[in-house]
């Protein structure tokens, strides 16, 4: 039964997720050609554009396809979507997919850390405070985390950088690697964590906040359910009662904030990747978005919308592995 029921689900989220997907590649084609001005001068210069002739724009335009119209660019774009060709890039001059290959794992690099980090700690933090709720201790992390979490990712990055980088001078300021780097092994291994150390501190200080929100929320409606207050009536220890009664249930919509955080982050780190100039999709975002280089922001769109889906897909066939309670009524839902 269990089996038959997630497949069905399966198939069920898989059609919903095929149409939004295609909803989402549409706005996804729109929204480059919605930005103000021409490319052409955007990426060559409005001098440059200027001392061109008629045959020689009309040449370049054919070459980027923006002499075709809207709807057989439309075509071209979704016809490459399924075949995994994006166009080239008019400011890197390289298929977009190369581009996106190279950046997308710098930017994995920073999310997954800073995602498992946030997580740990704001959930840890988040139970402890409602644990010990209205106490002074509750009081100062609440406060903590209500002012780190009003705080601009930017801001944080900047002041990362103007004490760590500057003053004390422990880590670099920008860029994945040293510039010229020509070592390997240990020693390109470390420069990278080096690198990476201050943009997954400012993405993790950007994002801990939600967690323990959430997690204290979460579990101080848990802690007032009956089944926990019988337990202590009972006599339950009080690791007991906070792990086994209270955490496990007040984790789920934790669970999914942070399955959908997956495809989120990614979007998010644009402003820590241009802090930092780190090589990621976000900073590649705003490099396009600066060049008008519309099959590149295309590509950087497309990557984004298919993370949010993808991790908006793991949340709902996941959640109900964790909740028996949803696999049941939807098990209900679905007998004759």
């Amino acid at each position: 039964m269990s089996g038959s029921w997630f497949s069905s689900a399966f198939g069920k989220k898989c059609i919903q997720y095929v149409l939004v997907l295609a909803v989402a590649l549409t706005i996804n084609f729109a929204l480059p050609r919605l930005a103000p001005g021409d490319p052409l001068e955007f990426f060559f210069g409005e001098s440059t554009i200027n001392e061109l002739t008629p045959q020689q724009r009309q040449q370049v335009e054919h070459e980027l396809g923006l002499d075709r119209s809207l709807w057989q660019q439309y075509a071209d774009f979704m016809t490459g979507v399924f075949r995994f060709d994006l166009g080239s890039s008019i400011k890197y001059g390289k298929p977009v997919t190369e581009v996106l290959a190279d950046r997308l794992p710098w930017t994995f690099l920073l999310v997954a850390p800073s995602l498992i980090v946030s997580a740990v700690i704001g959930i840890a933090i988040g139970a402890y405070a409602a644990w010990n709720r209205g106490k002074r201790r509750d009081l100062l992390f609440l406060t903590g985390m209500l002012t780190i979490e009003s705080i601009p990712g930017f801001w944080i990055g900047m002041l990362l950088i103007a004490v760590f980088s500057v003053s004390l001078g422990w880590f670099p300021s920008f860029g994945a690697v040293p510039i010229a780097f020509t070592g390997g092994g240990m020693e390109y291994v470390l420069a990278v964590l080096k690198h990476m150390t201050l943009p997954v501190i400012t993405i993790t200080l950007a994002t801990i906040g939600g967690n323990f929100l959430l997690t204290r929320s979460s579990m101080l409606d848990t802690l007032g359910q009956d089944y926990v207050l019988m337990a202590e009536a009972k006599g339950a220890v009080k690791r007991s009662l906070i792990f086994n009664h209270a955490l496990r249930n007040a984790l789920l919509p934790v669970y999914t904030h942070i399955t959908m955080s997956l495809g989120i982050l990614v979007s998010g780190a644009v402003v820590v990747e241009t802090v930092f100039s780190y090589p990621g999709v976000g900073r590649l975002l705003y490099e396009s978005v600066i060049a008008r280089d519309y099959p590149m922001m295309q590509g950087v769109f497309l990557i984004i919308t298919l993370g949010v889906i993808a991790a908006n897909l793991l949340a709902d066939l996941t959640y109900p592995l964790f909740d028996p309670r949803a696999r049941q009524r939807k098990q209900v839902e679905e007998s004759p």
